[in-house]
C-alpha cells in the first residue's frame, strides 16, 4: 500500500499521510473501509507504532478517517466531499461592499484585485520572522495558556504609546486599548457611543462597510464630501447645526480610496467646529504608517480631546496577526473596554507578544520604511501606466496605496466593473465608496497591483468601447 523513501527528508509520518490521502482522493480507499491497524501497519513498513499513530491521527483530525475505539481506524464518510463541502458562501451580492472585501480576503486563483486595500503577500511575508515568533512564544509565562488582559499586554501598550508619541500624539499607555484589527475599533466604537436614532457623519466617498456597520447600531448616517484637500468645511458646518451629529468618522491620512491626505489647515477647523458643536470625531489611520514622515493627525492637533483615535497592523504588518489598537481619554476607553469585553473578552496573547517581539526589536521602522520606498516607486509606475491607457487623475496623492482615477467621459462605471469581473479583473467604482451620496466616475486603484499589464490590456480595449456604448462592449467581450 505504501512505499517509504528513508533517504527523504520528509518525516516517514508524513509520508504515510500523503500517500493515504492520495488514495483517499482517488476514492481507492472506500467509505466506511477499515485500514490496517496501528501494529500490523507499523511491522509492514518497518517503522514504529507511533509513526503510523501520527500519521493516523492527522488524518482523523481533518476528518478523512474515523477511529472507533478498539475497533480500529475506517475511511470516513466526508473524505471525498472536502473540496465541495469546503465551498466558500458569499456574503453578500455581487459589487456590494460586503462583496469586494469578501473577494479581496478569498482571494479566488487568477483574479487581479486591482481594486484591493491590502498589500501582496510577498511584501509582508519577511515582516514578522520565525524567529520573532519564537521569541515571543518562549517570552509568554504560561506559554498558550497565557492569558492576556482585556485592555491588552501592559509592556506592549507601553511600546504602542511610544510609537504614537513619535507621531506627536501625547499619550500614555493608560489611554491604550489593543483591539483585533481596526474593525473591532469600529464596532466597540458603535457600541459605546451610537444609540438608535443617533446621526453620524462619514465621508464621501469612505470607508465602504463603515455605513453598512452604522446602520447595524440603527443610526441616521449622512455624508460630508471628501476632496483632495480635506472634508468639504461649509458642508461639514451645515450638518453639525442642523443635525447635530453625536459623531464623524474621518480618515485624514492616505485616505480610502482615494490616497489623499489632508493639511493641517482642513484638520484645525474640523476640530474647532466639532468642539463649538460637540461633537466626537473617531479618526481612523489604518495607513498612516505608510505615510513618510510624521504628518499630521486631528489627534495630534486635538491632545486627544473630544477624539478617539485607532489604528492596526493589519494592513501594513501581518493581516494573520489581526492587530489593532484605540487611543482616547479614560473616559472615553473604558466604554469601550467594556465592549471588548462583551464581544471577545480579550485579545491574544500571542498575537499581542508576536508584536512587542517586533516593536522591541525595532523592525517594525524598518519594515515601514521599507514598504513607503516600494510603494513611491509603484505609485509612479501605475500613475504612468494608468494614465496611458485612459485613466485621468484630479488630485494623485503623493504616496500610499491607493490611486483615484476618473475614467472617461461617457463610461458606465458599472457596466465597467461588472465587465471587468467577467475578465478576471477585480475593480471597485465609485458607487461602492458612495452609498449615501452621488458617486464619483472613478476607481480606486492599489498601486502594487495596477502595474499588471493585464489590467492595462483591458482598460486600453474596453474604455474606448464603453464611451462608444454597450453594443461594442458586448461584441468585444465575445471575441
Amino acid at each position: 500500500m505504501f512505499t517509504l523513501d528513508r533517504q527523504s527528508t520528509v518525516p516517514l509520518a508524513a509520508q504515510i499521510e500523503q500517500q493515504m490521502r492520495r488514495l483517499l482522493e482517488r476514492g481507492q480507499l472506500a467509505a466506511g473501509a477499515r485500514l490496517p491497524s496501528i501494529r500490523r501497519l507499523a511491522q509492514q513498513l518497518g517503522v514504529s507504532p507511533n509513526t503510523v499513530i501520527v500519521a493516523y491521527d492527522r488524518l482523523v483530525a481533518e476528518a478523512a478517517l474515523e477511529a472507533r475505539g478498539k475497533a480500529g481506524y475506517f475511511v470516513s464518510p466526508w473524505a471525498h466531499g472536502g473540496a465541495e463541502t469546503a465551498a466558500l458562501l458569499e456574503a453578500g451580492d455581487e459589487q456590494d461592499p460586503v462583496w469586494l472585501a469578501q473577494q479581496s480576503n478569498d482571494q479566488p486563483p487568477g483574479l487581479l484585485l486591482a481594486s484591493s486595500s491590502a498589500l501582496p503577500a510577498s511584501w509582508l511575508q519577511d515582516a514578522v520572522p520565525a524567529t520573532v515568533v519564537h521569541r515571543a512564544f518562549a517570552a509568554l509565562p504560561g506559554g498558550m495558556a497565557t492569558r492576556c488582559p482585556p485592555q491588552g499586554l501592559p509592556a506592549l501598550r507601553e511600546r504602542l504609546a511610544l510609537l504614537m508619541r513619535g507621531q506627536g500624539i501625547p499619550v500614555d499607555a493608560s489611554r491604550v486599548m489593543t483591539t483585533h484589527g481596526a474593525s473591532q475599533a469600529i464596532d466597540v466604537i458603535c457600541h459605546a457611543f451610537v444609540q438608535p436614532g443617533d446621526v453620524v457623519l462619514v465621508e464621501n466617498p469612505g470607508y465602504h462597510l463603515l455605513p453598512m456597520r452604522l446602520a447595524q447600531a440603527h443610526a441616521r448616517v449622512l455624508s460630508v464630501e471628501r476632496g483632495p484637500n480635506g472634508v468639504d468645511l461649509a458642508q461639514l458646518e451645515q450638518l453639525f447645526t442642523e443635525h447635530r451629529p453625536r459623531l464623524f468618522f474621518m480618515q485624514n491620512t492616505l485616505h480610502n480610496p482615494t490616497g489623499w491626505t489632508a493639511p493641517p489647515a482642513n484638520l484645525h477647523r474640523v476640530l474647532t467646529l466639532a468642539e463649538r458643536h460637540d461633537v466626537l470625531i473617531a479618526e481612523d489611520d489604518v495607513y498612516g504608517h505608510l505615510l513618510p514622515g510624521q504628518g499630521a493627525r486631528l489627534a495630534q492637533l486635538s491632545s486627544l480631546s473630544r477624539v478617539i483615535y485607532y489604528a492596526s497592523f493589519c494592513k501594513v504588518l501581518s493581516p494573520t496577526l489581526r492587530m489593532g489598537y484605540v487611543a482616547a481619554e479614560p473616559t472615553l476607553l473604558k466604554p469601550m473596554l467594556k465592549h471588548k469585553i462583551y464581544s471577545s473578552l480579550t485579545g491574544s496573547a500571542l498575537s499581542e507578544s508576536i508584536v512587542l517581539e517586533l516593536l522591541t526589536a525595532g523592525r517594525v521602522r524598518k519594515h515601514f520604511d521599507r514598504l513607503q520606498g516600494q510603494l513611491a516607486a509603484a505609485h509612479s509606475s501605475s500613475l504612468r501606466l494608468l494614465r496611458a491607457a485612459g485613466i485621468t487623475f484630479e488630485s494623485p496623492g503623493e504616496a500610499g496605496l491607493f490611486l483615484w482615477g476618473r475614467a472617461p467621459e461617457g463610461v458606465d462605471i458599472e457596466v465597467l466593473v461588472k465587465d471587468a469581473w467577467q475578465q478576471g479583473i477585480l475593480l471597485a467604482g465609485g458607487a461602492t465608496f458612495s452609498p449615501l451620496g452621488p458617486a464619483s466616475p472613478c476607481l480606486r486603484f492599489n498601486v502594487v497591483l495596477s502595474q499588471h499589464v493585464r489590467l492595462t490590456r483591458y482598460l486600453e480595449q474596453r474604455l474606448d468601447a464603453l464611451a462608444q456604448g454597450h453594443g461594442t462592449l458586448q461584441r468585444l467581450a465575445r471575441t
